[in-house]
């Protein structure tokens, strides 16, 4: 049985106020016993409430910083709470940062063996997939090529067929489907598809409200860091467009 509970869950983020500063702003400040370089509490999340259980889709929509990706991170492990609980049962696969884990100087074979062992892969178990993985991407005789001479395409298709050759139990998606030129983004699509009818529990992130209302039963809206609303896909979303065509437009903005 796959489950996601989080209870309360917050995280804060401590960052430096500014990258970098001069010798001069260094030597000012100590002379009249300033911080040098203080931090900043960034609170990326706040009191997220979330209970998903086996054969859910939950889909997450929100305007960009509103902490979409943020959360799917801490559910899948990365960032733990800094308050509250998270609880996850069941085994995690998740599609975001997909191009995350290549070396440069290696070829395409090498880093389907250094990426699939990031996703949690086994040398044995990678070995079945590698010519899978090696047709799905179409990169054929250029995956003998160090990586660093691809282009950006090539590494989008590298690295989604990488990332997509897994078997789902709770399924993380984040913005992935427009992988490639447009006869791969078919490929991508149905491939999707599939990991998507094959997961137990699944959670997408995405700013296309049709891919939402189409494979999601349920959507949740943030916005700064927490839930608004939660519930039946199609009834949230409505809700959060009505609200988008609510708000004031922008200063300088031009009536249509």
């Amino acid at each position: 049985m796959a489950r996601i509970l989080l209870n309360d869950v917050s995280l804060c983020f401590r960052v430096r106020q500014a990258r970098r500063i001069t010798l001069k702003e260094y030597l000012v400040r100590r002379l009249y016993r300033e911080s040098v370089n203080p931090y900043i509490d960034v609170n990326a999340l706040r009191g997220v409430d979330l209970d998903l259980n086996d054969g859910e889709r939950l889909g997450i929509i929100g305007h960009n910083g509103a902490g979409k990706s943020t959360l799917l991170k801490l559910i899948a492990g990365v960032y733990p709470p800094t308050n509250g609980t998270r609880e996850v049962d069941g085994k995690i696969s998740s599609l975001f940062d997909i191009s995350l884990g290549f070396e440069s100087d290696a070829n395409g074979w090498d880093n389907i063996r250094y990426r699939g062992y990031m996703q949690g892969e086994t040398p044995t178990s990678i070995q079945k997939k590698v010519q899978e993985i090696a047709d799905f991407s179409e990169l054929g005789q250029f995956l003998d090529m160090p990586v660093r001479y691809y282009s950006a395409g090539m590494m989008i298709r590298l690295a989604f067929s990488i990332a997509s050759a897994i078997e789902p139990e709770i399924l993380l998606i984040d913005e992935v489907l427009g992988a490639g030129d447009l006869s791969f983004q078919n490929k991508a699509r149905d491939r999707m598809q599939s990991l998507m009818s094959q997961a137990r529990l699944m959670i997408l992130i995405s700013h296309d409200l049709e891919s939402i209302s189409s494979m999601c039963s349920k959507a949740a809206w943030m916005d700064h860091g927490q839930i608004v609303r939660i519930g039946p896909a199609k009834q949230i979303i409505d809700a959060y467009k009505a609200s988008v065509s609510q708000a004031p437009p922008a200063p300088g903005a031009i009536a249509a």
